[in-house]
Order: structure tokens, then sequence, then C-alpha cells
């Protein structure tokens, strides 16, 4: 071991050593003859590529990259773009040069590490890299779109990267380079929280999808949609261009695809798209996917939802078995797209179905017909397979007590889950975009469609339901969680429509749950500290007692004597001296009406015990009355409310 210093020393002292050749490298590139310099750069590729204690040495890799003159990469590379020799470069084409060049740049990107990576002689190569892609070959293209992707990964990047003017090199090669896409997804979104002129950046987000479109034409745009449906709805709501011109060429790819027979990846890819465009343009994107110019047989509208339906119908019964598979991803991705056309579908119908509808029928009565029937067949299987997905992630089985639900158990084959079979990563139904999509657009079905049979079907996703509404409660706080607590509130509006829903709702909690939820948020409107400006609460408190006022009324032989605490708690409520917003003071009334009935539906005896909360409930309407003053319903409600109780006292 004695004389390793001294072979080693000996090997660095070899002509041909790594340690030789580096120092004749930066020799080269020092010199002042470009010559010289693209020698040196050729033999820094030869020895990045085939030395790995080099490309492993941080140090090395830094200090040879700061041996490349970077004026002089740029001329490498302006030269090779416009296909001309350079007088003083050695033998071979421009085009040799440009691939040099860009393999150079490629390989610095991926080895620097990433506090070099940021500088300003890696960086100012960006407008160079874009600008000289319509002359690359493919291989030497695809290596210019690695290095930018990785260049505009991080901030400092992607703003270098948003201030070029002209990407009309990337958008031209777009289509036969998927690269493109990725690149500007990456160096929009990196920017996105850090940039301070959002209307500059949406402005040219908005000019770059244009000419996307424009390169796009003549194909199936399947990667263009892919692109766009993941991509605007990450961005802020600032850069979203309002009414782009673009979105109508959106849809009419999208029809194109529906009606052509599309692979597997074009039916995601158009069911994606459309989820999005209905989610970031609500107004627009209805009338453009859902209505015709009336002149075929089988609208467009029709022809989706019913692919869709089919879809759904096809992958629900085996989607369970591939919850630990690397395709649920994309699957549940896909199918959670398919619920939310769906779902906003039978919304523009109903709003289509009214008188004063501004909007277009979108399918004639005889396919409306054919539709109902598929929806509530695909709503069936949906029940079945929130059902078994609620038993495999937490129930274990249909109403097995929560004590002898899943846990942990600790064994010499170690630590499982002892009943739960859902997903290896530990993550739960409520965790899943997919049962959150699925439960609203059965929520809505339940409450407009009158099929008592369905109805009934899913009485018994009760327990699941209220499972569900009191985890988001509970997590409302976090934004991260998802709140199941709207849809459920519509799909118990459907179901308590039939007694046998009534009855699932009191059997599993469903009171308590529900009451709990529209005291704290009665609570937080009325604090005297903390006045709540959140109308989305208040309107649902307002959705609850919508479900649960009719439950009140129909309870026989009264109200039970449990409910009664209620009344306690709204009559101990305070009313603020400030101005509330209207949903707000709707929602205070509409609690009124609540305790109203409960005292009403009782006894005497217990009528009598609680006379001071009846007393104080009268205090509150009196202070609301100048409140509702000029809303005749709200008025008309008070009214009733001081009359049944004073009557009672």
């Amino acid at each position: 071991m004695s004389d390793s210093p001294a072979k080693e020393q000996e090997q660095q002292q070899q002509p041909g050593s790594v340690a030789q050749q580096i120092q004749q490298i930066q020799t080269l590139l020092k010199a002042k003859d470009d010559t010289s310099r693209f020698v040196g750069l050729a033999l820094l590729k030869t020895v990045l590529d085939n030395a790995e204690d080099v490309r492993n040495d941080e140090g090395s890799i830094v200090a040879l990259w700061e041996s490349i003159p970077p004026k002089f990469v740029d001329r490498l590379i302006k030269t090779g773009s416009r296909q001309q020799g350079h007088t003083t470069a050695p033998s071979g084409s421009a085009n040799d040069m440009l691939d040099l060049a860009v393999a150079v740049l490629h390989t610095f990107a991926a080895l620097l590490p990433d506090q070099t990576k940021n500088d300003a002689r890696v960086l100012g190569r960006i407008p160079q890299l874009v600008a000289c892609l319509l002359h690359c070959s493919n291989d030497t293209a695809r290596l210019v779109l690695e290095t930018l992707l990785s260049l505009v990964s991080q901030p400092d990047g992607a703003r270098v990267f948003n201030a070029v003017e002209d990407l009309t090199p990337l958008t031209e090669i777009a289509p036969s380079q998927p690269l493109v896409l990725e690149t500007l997804g990456y160096a929009w979104l990196s920017s996105m929280a850090a940039t301070a002129d959002k209307g500059s950046l949406g402005s040219k987000i908005d000019n770059t999808i244009s000419n996307l479109v424009s390169s796009f034409k003549g194909t199936d745009a399947v990667t263009l949609l892919d692109f766009l449906a993941k991509l605007l709805p990450r961005l802020e709501p600032e850069l979203i261009p309002s009414s782009p011109k673009w979105i109508v060429a959106l849809v009419a790819f999208v029809r194109n695809l529906v009606t052509s027979r599309p692979t597997a990846a074009g039916r995601a890819a158009y069911t994606n798209l459309a989820a999005a465009l209905l989610e970031v343009y609500p107004e627009t994107a209805p009338q453009l996917l859902f209505v015709d110019d009336g002149k075929d047989e089988k609208p467009f509208a029709y022809i989706l939802i019913s692919l869709l339906l089919v879809d759904l119908r096809a992958s629900l019964p085996t989607l369970l078995e591939q919850l630990n598979s690397p395709q649920y991803i994309d699957a549940a991705r896909r199918l959670t797209s398919a619920f939310n056309v769906v779902s906003n579908f039978i919304g523009y119908l109903l709003r289509s179905m009214d008188d004063d509808a501004a909007v277009s029928w979108p399918v004639p009565p005889d396919l409306l017909l054919k539709i109902r029937k598929s929806i509530s067949e695909t709503m069936s299987l949906v029940i079945e397979y929130l059902r078994d997905r609620w038993d495999a992630s937490v129930a274990g089985a249909m109403g097995l007590h929560p004590h002898a639900r899943a846990g942990t158990a600790n064994t010499s084959a170690g630590v499982h889950l002892t009943l739960a079979w859902d997903a290896k990563s530990g993550e739960v139904a409520s965790d899943d975009p997919l049962i959150l999509a699925a439960i609203r657009t059965l929520a809505i079905w339940l409450r407009e469609d009158d099929g008592e049979i369905l109805r009934m079907e899913a009485n018994g996703l009760a327990d699941m339901f209220i499972e569900l509404y009191r985890s988001s409660s509970s997590s409302s706080t976090a934004t991260e969680k998802l709140d199941f607590r709207r849809p459920i509130l519509v799909a118990f509006e459907g179901l308590t429509a039939e007694e046998d829903g009534v009855e699932a709702l009191l059997d599993n909690g469903g009171w308590e749950a529900l009451t709990d939820d529209f005291l704290s948020i009665l609570q937080a409107c009325s604090s005297p500290t903390t006045i709540s400006s959140n109308t989305a609460d208040a309107a649902r408190g307002i959705e609850i007692i919508r479900i649960l006022l009719p439950i009140a009324e129909a309870e026989q032989p009264g109200t039970r004597d449990a409910w009664m605490d209620i009344v306690t708690k709204v009559a101990a409520c305070y009313v603020p001296d400030t101005i509330q917003p209207p949903v707000v003071v709707e929602l205070q009334v509409a609690a009124l009406q609540f305790v109203t009935t409960l005292l009403a539906n009782t006894h005497p005896g217990m009528q009598k015990r609680y006379v001071h909360s009846t007393s104080a409930i009268l205090g509150i309407a009196s202070q609301l009355r100048s409140r509702v003053k000029g809303d005749a319903a709200l008025e008309e409600a008070l009214e009733d409310v001081v009359e049944t109780l004073t009557a009672l006292r």
C-alpha cells in the first residue's frame, strides 16, 4: 500500500491520463481562437461521456463548466441554426457545431449542482436553445428539450424561459416532440407563485396555447388535450384566459376524438379535457360541449354522455382489484373526469328545463329517456362500487360496529391491517377524488330523479355518507382534505324524500352529525368576536335545515327528547349588531324556524320546561325583524315563528 501514491502520481503524469486531458481541455477553452475552443469542447464531451470519476466529482464539473466561454457556445448554436459554416471552426458542418454545443449543455444541465445551474452562465443559454429548435435534428431537438426541462423546473430557469418573447420554435415542433408540452407546463407552473406580473404571464400562456392549437390542427391532438387537461385546473385564476378563442378549437378536437373511435389514450384525453374545461370555464364550456346545431341525428351530447356511461359501467366492476396497481392512478383520474362531465351534464339539463332558461335543450326527448335509463343503471353500479370500496377501506363489512373495524396487527410476518384491504399506502377512500366525484354525481341524480328503487339501494350507503360527513367536518381546516359535506347533503335531500331514507339517516347518526355541523356554523356566524363572512358555510347550514325540518315536522308521536337540546343552543346564540351577509341572516331565520318546529311538535310539559328558551328565541326574532325588511319570504317566515312561539307561552 506504501507505493499507491507514487502509482497515482505516475498515472497522472501519463500523457493520456484524465487529469492531463482536463488540463489540456481547459487550456484549449481559454484560447483566443474559436478553432482551439471547438477542439477543447469536443475533447470535453468525450471525457464527460467516458470518465465516470469526473462525472461524479462535483468540483471538477463546476471547474470545467466555468472554463467554457458562454459567448462561444452561443456562437456555435447560432451558426448551426443558420446552417452556415464557421470560418474558424475545424472541419465539419455547422450541424456538427450545433449538435456538439447542445450535447455539452445537456450533459452539464444533468451534472451541475442546483446552485450553479441557477447561475446566469447556465440560464443565459435558454434563449439560444429555444431559437435553435427549428434547425435541429430530431435527436438534437430531444436533447435541447431535455436541457430546457431540467432548467425550467427551477423558478429562476422558469423566469428566464418565460421572458423569451418568441416561443414559436417550441410550438411548431410540439406535435412531434411531446417534451415541448412538458417543458411549457413546468415553466408556467414553476413561475406561477413567484411572478408578480400575473397579467403578462397569463397573456403569454394564452398566446402560446393558441399557437399550440394551430400547430396541432390536422392531428388527433391527443397529447395536447392531455397536457391542457392537467395544466388548466392547476393554474391560478389570474393566469387563466377569461374568454380564449382557442376553447372552440379544443372542443372541436374533443368532438373529433369522440366520433372517431379513439384509442384508450384518446378516450382518456377527451374525457379529462372535457372535465377540465367544465371546471375552468363553467359559463361557456357547457354550451360548447352539450349543444349542437341540430343537423345530426344523434346530438354530440348524447354520444359523449353515452360513451362516458359505458366507460363507467365497464370499469367500475374491476376497479377495486386495481387499487394497488400502477394503472389505478390514470384509471381513477379518467373515471373521476367522467363523473364530473356527467354531473355537469345533469346540471345543464336541469337548467335547460326551466321555462325562463337561457340555455338550449341539449337532447331530444326520445334520446333523453335512453340517457335517463343509462344513468340510472350506471348509478346502481356506482352504489355497489361505493359500498364495496367503503367496506374494503373502512367498514370491513356493512353494519360492522366501528370498534370492530380495521386496525393494525403486529404479527411475526409484520404489521398489517386486520380487515381493510384498500390500499397498501395507507390511503383510504376519503382521500380519493374518485369517491368524491362518484358521490357528487350520484347525489344529484338521487335528488333530481324520482326512482324509488335506486333510492332504496342508496339507503345502504347511509353509514358511509355520515362517516364521510363527520370526517370532513373534523378536518375542514385542512385544505388538502376532500370535503364531502355538500354532495352528501344533496344525496340526503333525495333520500329523505322517502320514509326509508329518513330511517337510514336517523339510524346511522345522521341527525347528530348534521345538527352538530349546523350548530357550529350558527355559532361562528353569531359570535360577537368572530363574525363569519364565509357564506359557503352559511349556505350549507341552510341546506341542513332543509333536510332536517321535514323530518322534525313528521316525527311521531312528537319531537324526541334528545333533540330538544338544540333549542337551548339556538336560544343562546348572539345576533351581532354589525351588518351581516344576506345568506347569514337567512340561516338565522331558518334556525328559528327549525327550533320552533321542535317546540311546537313536542308535548305541553316539555314546552313549559323550555319557556325561557322560547322567550330568548322571540328576542332573537325581534332583533332579526329589521334585518329582513324587503324580503317578503323571510318576513313571512319570521312572523310565523313569532306567532307560533307566542301561542306556546
